[in-house]
């Protein structure tokens, strides 16, 4: 029974008038109703915080809020006036934009080019590239990104492609900005200094609606919170009357059991996995480090330390120039995929989207990828043997989906996260590595992401969580290997895993040479 929670505020004794009112909205795609009668205010000069699990309607809120798609009923108003946006370019006339969580850039192009595409700046007839380019780098400092004006967008690390689309919403002045999900790919000196700008925006009198499922961010950021389940409004309530354990069980309508399951120990098993002086990037990342069975070793540093290009280097995505490496008591040389995943190695990338999934394809090319060699022993593919094997998979995973031909661009980012885990499963892998669990993942798929990974473990077999955030890290490691400069430079057992530790490891720079010896 969830417990202490308060009662909704009354948006009618709201002592600032809205600049942006909603009334009763609703959205409907043929027979299925996703956004059903929610009514909002939007104060200038506050932040508005809208929490809720995968599914639960926020994304629809926004695109409705900022132009990107039309309610089905409802209206909307303007200092008064009602208004109905033809599209999001009318939005954003309007003084309302909207920060997509998916990098929504083009890879070719410049990153000056990017934040003013469609919108130029010209002197003489021609593409005024040296004002785009000076007027770039104050809104990249603004946001904190050290992303040049002339770089090539497809060549920035993720959490550097979204500082620039903030960046790019920060280019005009703004009466309401939308931020959905805007700190998933960031490192934590990243997400501080975003919630800086965030609270400089409020100060400047904007309207700021914060969509994150990082509580604590809410919690510590937030006028305002509300909160939607199953498309529907549950209420609105001023953030100095949630803590975090009643938002989570606002957002579930349930009471929240523990997050993470209950450590293991240390395992005393022979290491399944070692790797030794693996070079990565010509020297610019070198890494040495074990997994046992039944173990979960968490591997931290902040964003740009190498832990990514080091299991893309043990992986064969990227070329490991030395070092050696055992799996399953075997010496692999040259790694590429096809031989790590076929010796018992399988990983899940950070990005899902760009790299994990198949996003125009249905549930069975994304699943059955991988393992082709099974369900096509004859070079033709059995139709009904993959048709079962999604089956079982939706039904094992939870993948939660009204029919199977969907496509998994369609899915949320937690139905994702656990179709791309089904789908690197299907190797039965002694070794699995995830690259950021969780990322943009509601509380309660995280949490059945967290019992999959115990699950695996238990049934013995070893796994490698990267993770930037650190509550994950500390909830869920047995031991955490902490990154900095391309090499590890702590390990951390038993009470020493502490969000403090793996700070200080991952940004001290002190004398670590303990560190790397252990790690």
């Amino acid at each position: 029974m969830i417990s202490r929670l308060p009662e909704t505020s009354d948006a009618e004794n709201a002592p600032t008038p809205p600049v942006l009112h909603a009334e009763a909205l609703s959205k409907a795609y043929g027979p299925i109703t996703v956004l059903s009668d929610v009514t909002l205010d939007i104060r200038a000069g506050e932040v508005h915080a809208i929490i809720g699990e995968n599914g639960a309607g926020k994304s629809t809120l926004m695109k409705l809020l900022s132009g990107h798609a039309a309610p089905t009923s409802g209206t909307m108003a303007m200092a008064g006036e009602r208004f109905a946006f033809a599209d999001a370019v009318q939005a954003e006339d309007a003084g309302i934009v909207l920060v997509h969580q998916e990098i929504l850039l083009a890879p070719d192009l410049t990153v000056a080019q990017n934040l003013f595409l469609g919108r130029e700046l010209s002197r003489f007839f021609s593409v005024d590239d040296r004002k785009m380019n000076r007027r770039s780098a104050e809104v990249l400092e603004r946001v904190g990104s050290t992303a040049r004006p002339s770089s090539r967008v497809g060549d920035l690390p993720l959490a550097q492609r979204q500082l620039v689309q903030i960046a790019r919403a920060l280019l005009d002045d703004r009466k309401v900005i939308i931020l959905d999900e805007p700190t998933a790919m960031l490192a934590n000196d990243e997400v501080d200094a975003l919630l800086d700008i965030v609270r400089n925006l409020r100060a400047q009198g904007v309207a700021v609606l914060y969509i994150s499922h990082r509580l604590e961010e809410v919690e510590t950021l937030a006028d305002r919170v509300t909160v939607l389940r199953d498309g529907k409004m549950i209420g609105t309530w001023p953030a100095t009357e949630l803590d975090q354990r009643q938002m989570a069980e606002l957002m579930v309508g349930r009471e929240l059991s523990m997050l993470y399951p209950p450590k293991r120990g240390l395992s005393a098993a022979d290491p399944v996995l070692t790797v030794e002086d693996l070079s990565v990037d010509h020297g610019k990342t070198i890494g040495s480090f074990t997994v046992r069975p039944g173990e979960v070793l968490g591997i931290g540093g902040m964003i740009g330390a190498g832990r990514t290009e080091l299991i893309e280097g043990l992986m064969g995505l990227r070329r490991a120039q030395a070092g050696s490496i055992i799996l399953n008591g075997k010496n692999v040389t040259l790694p590429d995929v096809g031989t790590m995943m076929g010796a018992g190695l399988v990983y899940l990338t950070e990005d899902r989207k760009g790299k994990g999934l198949l996003l125009n394809e249905g549930l069975g090319p994304n699943l059955t990828l991988q393992a082709l060699d099974i369900l096509n022993p004859n070079l033709r593919l059995d139709r009904r043997k993959e048709t079962g094997t999604v089956r079982r998979a939706v039904q094992d995973y939870d993948i939660r989906v009204r029919t199977l031909s969907v496509e998994a661009g369609q899915l949320s980012g937690g139905n994702q996260q656990k179709l791309l885990l089904a789908k690197v499963m299907m190797a039965d892998p002694s070794v699995v590595i995830i690259d950021e669990p969780t990322r943009g993942i509601d509380i309660g798929n995280k949490s059945q992401i967290y019992s999959f990974i115990d699950d695996l473990v238990r049934a013995g077999k070893a796994c490698v969580v990267i993770s930037s955030e650190l509550p994950e890290l500390v909830g869920l490691s047995d031991r955490v290997l902490v990154m900095r400069g391309g090499r590890f430079v702590a390990e951390l057992t038993g009470e020493d895993i502490t969000e403090q530790n793996i700070v200080y490891a991952a940004a001290s720079s002190g004398n670590d040479t303990e560190g790397r010896k252990r790690a």
